[in-house]
């Protein structure tokens, strides 16, 4: 299998940084030998911090990033000086990545936004000094605060494919050759099954300057929902679509348990993902003619939106647009 450099789960070591103490010192100087309290705070420890960059697509660039360790905060000093901050370790992520902690696998964070910044693991506080304790019956206290311990913890950074449109559909379906065809996109394309490894984006120019994205996803095959084939990896990425495209091909042996299929594996990983809109094409339409279209579309259900399509002829690619257009755009259902 060739190496991909498509990077969509991650798991590192994360260690915020310790608050610094806080520090127990009274004032001493040539002109003063029993001065009040004059401990200054304690720095407070680096946070970890997630932030969007819209120019990434992939945590490849964290695949060796294994051991994330803030710095601790300094420790307050006299003269009430507040110990350095720890300086904050920020990390960019692609849109649509999700932080989980491994253990109890709660999201922790999620950015969507280029520039989003999110302190993902909070350093510790600094410790208070000793002249905050100072009181009108405890002039001289002789105590000060520890600084708070960081977080540590195995977390794990996960991608989800931001796009508007995802193509769903058994492997071979043509998936990869209608992204090549209506957008600049130039995925892998092969006569065999699972080319398409790992998600591939392309922006489709609409009419009036306008676009919208769409991803060619790796095929699902029965089982996928319960690990099989690319199982999780793929159907993850489909969660983040508000549009699904579902490609069956024109020479399907079974037109109607191919969608039912699909669709049940959709169900049984997130059964919330029903809820998108859904359109259906009939790819390799070249080779039908209009008795075989009639026959098709009575197997196709009747309140899904379908079209017959030729990604290699050209044919209904523009009538494509439009319905996924309407469909992208389309008042929401009350």
């Amino acid at each position: 299998m060739e190496k991909s450099n498509f990077v969509d789960q991650i798991r590192i070591f994360c260690h915020s940084g310790h608050g610094g103490a806080g520090s127990k010192h009274f004032m001493r100087n040539k002109l003063t030998s029993m001065g009040g309290p004059d401990g200054g705070d304690g720095g407070r420890g680096a946070h970890i911090i997630l932030r969007g960059n819209a120019q990434l697509w992939t945590l490849l660039h964290l695949r060796y990033y294994k051991n994330v360790i803030a710095e601790d905060g300094e420790s307050g000093s006299k003269n009430n000086s507040t110990g350095a901050f720890g300086k904050d370790i920020i990390i960019e992520v692609p849109l649509g990545t999700i932080a989980r902690d491994e253990e109890t696998g709660e999201k922790e964070v999620e950015i969507l936004e280029d520039g989003q910044e999110v302190i993902w693991i909070k350093g510790g506080r600094g410790g208070l000094g000793n002249s905050n304790f100072k009181t009108s019956t405890n002039q001289a206290p002789d105590h000060a605060q520890p600084g708070e311990d960081g977080v540590e913890g195995w977390k794990v950074l996960e991608l989800k494919v931001l796009a508007d449109v995802g193509l769903v559909g058994f492997p071979n379906a043509g998936k990869s050759t209608l992204l090549s065809v209506i957008t600049a996109a130039k995925p892998k394309i092969a006569n065999y099954a699972f080319t398409t490894l790992t998600p591939q984006l392309g922006m489709v120019a609409y009419r009036d300057g306008k676009s919208f994205c769409i991803a060619d996803l790796p095929g699902i095959i029965e089982g996928a929902a319960e690990g099989k084939g690319l199982g999780h990896r793929f159907l993850r990425h489909i969660e983040r679509n508000s549009t699904l495209l579902f490609l069956i091909p024109a020479d399907s042996a079974d037109h109607k348990k191919e969608f039912a299929i699909l669709k049940a594996e959709l169900k049984a990983y997130n059964s919330e993902m029903l809820q998108k809109d859904f359109v259906i094409a009939i790819s390799k339409s070249d080779m039908l003619d209009d008795e075989l279209k009639a026959a098709i579309k009575k197997e196709l259900p009747k309140n899904i939106p379908h079209i017959f399509i030729s990604s290699v002829a050209g044919q209904g690619l523009n009538e494509l647009k439009d319905l996924l257009w309407n469909t992208l755009n389309a008042t929401p259902k009350v």
